[in-house]
């Protein structure tokens, strides 16, 4: 049997064939364009400055001057939710009455219910901060989020009740996550990196209020009074939601006495119960006490 030669090209399908060889090569995408280019390790500190960036000209595009960060527990939820899960567990104990961890799973539950009056103070509170300060197409105190479920979806849910707007900073996460769908959609941001998501929950931030939550909110809050403690950024208010939470939580007075922190640290904390007190600290400490000019983000 004969092989056939294969036919030589013509010089135009073999010019035709180089250009393919050369359009199809990564080499030839441009850098911005090219996602793998784009996710090397050496490209990281790009990658850094444009998640520092985007979130920071869409924020001024829109007209956000200041925002009210909201923290607090995702496994804070709604009444309804809570009851429902008090429920489940004590059916499944009814089953086994003598199981540890379904004795563990319905008073961690029982818990979660007696928190359930946080959600419904943060969606208030929202709602009262974002009535005040969003008047006339202006964008102060804007309620801002991690975006996530439990009090940040109370928190944005209470300025879409009233039109408001209000900021979703997302995270991704090895587990799925969604945003919570109060977010509004032109200020739900997703980041990578946890770093540059912390600066832009400070950069214009005019108070901080932690409700009742865990590693996530002890994180941001401790970070926040560390910057002020510092000076590396201006005094804002920060209001801790719900005075026997954190008082059993942490004993602050034991970094006064171990000579940790110094007495007057402990200023830099309030208190608030309700949603209305809430605002009524923050209001009360620009009106008595200005915030002393330091250049954010230094």
């Amino acid at each position: 049997m004969k092989h056939r030669t294969p036919p030589v090209p013509s010089a135009d399908d073999a010019h035709a064939q180089r250009i393919r060889a050369i359009r199809e090569s990564t080499s030839y995408r441009q850098s911005h364009l090219d996602a793998d280019f784009m996710g090397r390790a050496e490209l990281r500190p790009v990658r850094l400055q444009l998640e520092l960036l985007k979130p920071e000209l869409i924020m001024h595009e829109t007209g956000v001057q200041s925002t009210v960060v909201v923290f607090g527990g995702t496994r804070v939820i709604e009444r309804e939710k809570a009851e429902r899960k008090v429920e489940d567990a004590r059916m499944a104990l009814a089953k086994k009455p003598a199981d540890k961890t379904l004795q563990r799973r319905l008073r961690i539950a029982e818990n979660v219910l007696k928190k359930a009056h946080y959600y419904d103070e943060a969606r208030e509170f929202a709602r009262i901060v974002s009535s005040q300060c969003q008047v006339d197409h202006t964008c102060d105190y804007v309620v801002c989020t991690g975006g996530g479920p439990g009090i940040m979806e109370a928190a944005n849910r209470g300025a879409f009740d009233i039109g408001a707007k209000s900021i979703g900073l997302n995270i991704t996460l090895p587990f799925e996550q969604e945003p919570n769908s109060f977010i509004t959609p032109e200020l739900c941001f997703e980041f990578k990196y946890f770093a540059i998501r912390k600066m832009h929950f400070l950069m214009r931030a005019k108070a901080m209020v932690a409700f009742p939550g865990g590693f996530g909110t002890m994180d941001e809050l401790f970070e926040a009074l560390t910057l002020i403690q510092t000076r590396r950024m201006q005094p804002i208010p920060i209001v801790l939601f719900g005075r026997d939470y954190w008082n059993r939580l942490i004993d602050w007075d034991v970094f006064v006495e171990e000579g940790t922190i110094s007495p007057e640290d402990l200023e830099l904390l309030s208190y608030a119960e309700t949603a209305q007190e809430c605002w009524r600290i923050i209001e009360d400490f620009y009106r008595e006490k200005p915030a002393e000019r330091l250049p954010r983000g230094q």
